[in-house]
């Protein structure tokens, strides 16, 4: 007998979430070992790492036709990460305070390449495969550009582990990837039942539900870094995060299978999103650090963005838009 397509979610949000966390686990393990700096950690590796269930799940949605899902996967992360995610961060380390003034630049970009992918969406009304070319070379020039200025970025994990250790590691990392791509697929399948059967767009499915679970090793990861002490590696893996989803996620996505969406609900949200990277860049820069009173802020505009899209849904449904 088969499960019911919201047990197997769940079911599959869950094994998506240990699969990246085992990942974050191991890539951190690794960088610490080969003396990899701060900067490399938490902008390269741990970005890239805590944005592979979100990879895999929109390469999988493109792939089996459903790329309204990838968008609302994107859109959903970015803004649960700089809300949820460096909300309950903030208020578990007492703040988020940047380890160099090159993080707050960094927030400033984040912002203009978000606005960058929202504008090519409404240009073309969808995120064709040439927006998605656009978007993955934004990246590489991006990468670029911190690479010069590497420097700026403090050096302070020194952590490493036995040889035997590394060898363990380095072995579960093709495992948990394996594991990463079966539940990935399970989650847009059932995701996809899950919205027929509740009347819902693809892309609302992807916005909250498929989110939520995306981005849960990004708050795994946040929370121990804050308690260790490490802000800046909380700091600079939210940011990274942002960019690789908006940037590498979609574009991959977007070259397997032009992205296009319910067009009311892609500008209500993306709106939302840009005014939340915007607001964390001038957290960032108004007092140096987020306080733990601007993370309870953080956490309200997670609500207000569900409040918000939950109201429009339900318009949405009246108005057939």
């Amino acid at each position: 007998m088969s499960l019911p397509p919201a047990i197997v979610f769940i079911l599959s949000c869950l094994v998506l979430v240990i699969a990246g966390s085992l990942l974050v686990k191991s890539f951190s393990r690794l960088a610490c070992f080969l003396r990899m700096s701060e900067f490399v950690l938490a902008f390269v590796i741990m970005a890239f790492s805590t944005s592979l269930p979100e990879l895999v799940v929109s390469v999988k949605a493109a792939a089996e036709g459903v790329p309204a899902l990838a968008l609302g996967n994107v859109i959903g992360s970015n803004v649960a990460d700089l809300t949820l995610v460096a909300g309950i961060a903030a208020i578990l380390g007492k703040g988020l305070r940047p380890t160099s003034k090159l993080i707050r630049t960094d927030a400033y970009w984040m912002v203009a390449i978000s606005t960058l992918t929202v504008a090519l969406m409404h240009i073309g009304r969808q995120v064709s495969r040439l927006d998605g070319i656009i978007l993955i070379c934004t990246f590489l020039v991006y990468i670029a550009y911190m690479f010069k200025r590497r420097k700026g970025y403090p050096l302070v994990l020194k952590e490493s582990g036995t040889r035997w250790e590394v060898i363990g590691h380095t072995l579960l990392i093709p495992i948990s990837l394996a594991a990463l791509f079966y539940s990935a697929g399970f989650v847009v399948e059932s995701g996809s039942e899950l919205a027929l059967s509740l009347a819902l767009p693809p892309i609302f499915v992807g916005l909250f539900f498929i989110a939520l679970g995306t981005s849960l090793p990004e708050l795994v990861f946040e929370c121990k870094s804050v308690l260790a002490g490490h802000s800046g590696l909380a700091l600079g893996d939210l940011i990274g995060s942002v960019i690789v989803n908006s940037t590498i996620v979609l574009g991959i996505a977007a070259i397997i299978t032009p992205i296009t969406g319910n067009i009311f609900l892609f500008m209500t949200s993306s709106f939302f999103m840009i005014v939340v990277c915007f607001m964390f860049a001038v957290m960032l820069e108004t007092e140096g650090k987020i306080s733990w009173k601007e993370g309870v802020i953080l956490l309200m505009m997670y609500v207000l963005f569900l409040m918000v899209e939950f109201s429009l849904k339900q318009f949405y449904i009246v108005n057939g838009i």
